[in-house]
């Protein structure tokens, strides 16, 4: 009962007391004489003043006290219809849940009832869970979002209030928690925050349709790409758009994925001479709302600045190339007597330069390569070759190294000629950075096999060592520029970290394969397959056989 309540009713008690005692008075001294007459009105008129009101009160309160319990007990039957309900005890552990908790996380009350809360919530939680538990022992009560565990392993957000329960002492007794799913919201929210990252990303993102490829959306840059400034028009399809914008690229991508079935891919694309690389992204595939997410990226800018650091390296390295060579021939004269005889001390400390000069050549010569390669720019000069010859060349190219390492070389198939359609250079490129390797990762006073096996259409070379071998962790990058292997000791066995990988593209240039083969701590073995007669288009098929290289 509210304070104005009580003291309406206060106020008419008295009323009513005042005028019952005074109908007391005056009716008792009339009918009463003596000394009666003096006492009894007096003290009758008190008695009924003072009781009536308390009377009034009690009868008046009993009713209202009622109606109040009753309102409670209904708003809390009310809040269990519509909210998740639990109540845990001191030690955590869950002594009630509603039927709503149990149908939004899928326990049943026998799998809750005595466990602990903290079975209800997420990994993410656990941390939450800790700070509630400690505002309840200080009296507080707690309020925000969780994310409670369900049966099945999903997760249901909702927006929770904690109270604690106290007895008549205001001693803790546990808590009760209030929660509302709120899950549905939040993947809204989320899915509001995705598209308006995505529709303010730099790159160009398109959704289409899986049935027929119309467009659903596009960002503002892909947009601005086409000058609009609206949504696409209604039916517009990727057809379209590769009929009158130059998407062809993007059209041929999204039908080679449909139509292999891949969730995802990347492809290389040009947009009115604007290069792109894109990405596609299959969603929801199969469903009646298949999606297809395309990403393109401009690389405009990148390519440019990768053409002037390659036309740098270029630039500096054929610079060098000239004085090196200059260096090289005149300490070779020196070495060979020409300027007469060198005193001994002098002549090994002019060998070990010729060495480091050669060394130098050949990095420069790598770099030269691998810009060549970069820019489709790697040209071959087709002749007939006897490709036993040029394994007999490369040999005495790495005479010196064998003789180091105290190695012992096996030959197999070239004892009778055999004549393929090549670069002989190029393949004696490729000899000697197979035969190089196979000296520097072989065991001193080792074995190396160099076989030359032939087909009618084709011919198969394989150069093998008896080192250390790849570690099985390191073999998918063996053909990557400046790759780094667990085992190589680059430091000290020298190389570029190129050598491979212009291998490689040598051999796919020239319409090869090359695979290896190794067992770590037993060796490996580098083959090398050619056609005997190679078809070779020039330097623009040789771009698109090479670009992927390294």
């Amino acid at each position: 009962m509210s304070w104005n309540g009580k003291k309406r009713h206060s106020a008419t008690g008295f009323v009513a007391g005042s005028a019952l005692a005074g109908g007391w008075y005056a009716a008792t001294s009339a009918l009463l004489s003596g000394t009666p007459a003096q006492t009894v009105p007096v003290i009758g008129a008190i008695a009924i003043a003072s009781l009536v009101p308390l009377i009034a009160a009690n009868v008046r309160a009993t009713p209202a006290r009622a109606t109040v319990d009753d309102s409670v007990a209904q708003q809390l039957r009310v809040l269990k219809m519509h909210t998740m309900v639990n109540v845990v005890d001191t030690d955590n552990l869950l002594v009630e849940v509603n039927d709503l908790l149990l149908e939004a996380t899928g326990y049943t009350r026998k799998e809750l009832i005595g466990k602990p809360v903290a079975m209800l919530y997420s990994k993410d939680n656990r941390t939450t869970a800790t700070e509630i538990r400690d505002l309840l022992r200080q009296g507080k009560s707690w309020q925000g979002e969780t994310t409670l565990r369900n049966r099945d392993g999903s997760n249901c957000v909702t927006q929770t209030t904690v109270t604690p329960l106290l007895d008549a002492n205001g001693r803790w007794i546990g808590s009760i928690s209030a929660r509302t799913d709120i899950t549905s919201t939040t993947k809204l929210i989320a899915r509001r925050d995705t598209a308006m990252t995505l529709h303010e990303l730099r790159d160009d993102i398109w959704i289409v349709s899986e049935d027929n490829l119309e467009l659903r959306y596009m960002n503002l840059a892909a947009k601005a790409r086409f000058g609009w400034s609206t949504r696409p028009k209604n039916g517009q399809t990727v057809r379209d758009m590769a009929a009158e914008r130059g998407c062809e690229d993007v059209l041929d991508a999204c039908l080679r994925m449909m139509d292999i079935g891949d969730t995802y891919m990347t492809f290389s694309a040009t947009i009115s001479g604007t290069n792109f690389e894109g990405s596609i992204k299959w969603l929801n595939k199969g469903t009646v709302d298949g999606r297809l997410l395309i990403m393109l990226h401009d690389i405009t800018e990148r390519l440019e600045q990768e053409q002037l650091q390659a036309d740098f390296i270029s630039m500096v390295s054929h610079e060098l190339r000239s004085p090196l060579t200059s260096i090289k021939g005149s300490m070779g004269l020196l070495l060979s007597k020409a300027a007469g005889q060198l005193p001994p001390k002098a002549e090994g400390l002019l060998e070990i330069a010729h060495r480091n000069a050669d060394r130098l050549v050949l990095i420069i010569n790598d770099i030269l390569d691998m810009e060549k390669i970069s820019s489709g720019r790697l040209d071959f000069e087709l002749e007939t070759a006897d490709l036993s010859e040029l394994v007999a060349e490369s040999l005495r190219a790495n005479a010196t190294a064998h003789q180091r390492f105290g190695l012992k070389i096996n030959c197999h198939g070239v004892d009778t000629p055999t004549y393929i359609e090549t670069d002989a250079n190029r393949i004696i490129q490729v000899l000697t950075n197979l035969m190089s390797n196979a000296a520097k990762f072989s065991k001193p006073g080792g074995t190396v096999e160099i076989s030359v096996d032939k087909t009618p259409e084709s011919v198969c070379v394989s150069v093998r060592d008896e080192g250390m071998g790849i570690a099985p962790e390191d073999q998918h990058k063996i053909f990557q520029r400046f790759a780094d292997m667990a085992n190589s000791d680059r430091a000290t066995k020298g190389g570029t970290g190129l050598g491979l990988s212009i291998c490689k593209a040598i051999v796919e240039g020239l319409g090869g394969t090359i695979d290896f083969v190794s067992k770590e701590g037993r060796g490996t073995t580098f083959t090398f397959t050619l056609p005997v007669k190679t078809r070779h288009s020039g330097p623009e098929n040789d771009f698109e056989r090479l670009e992927n290289v390294g």
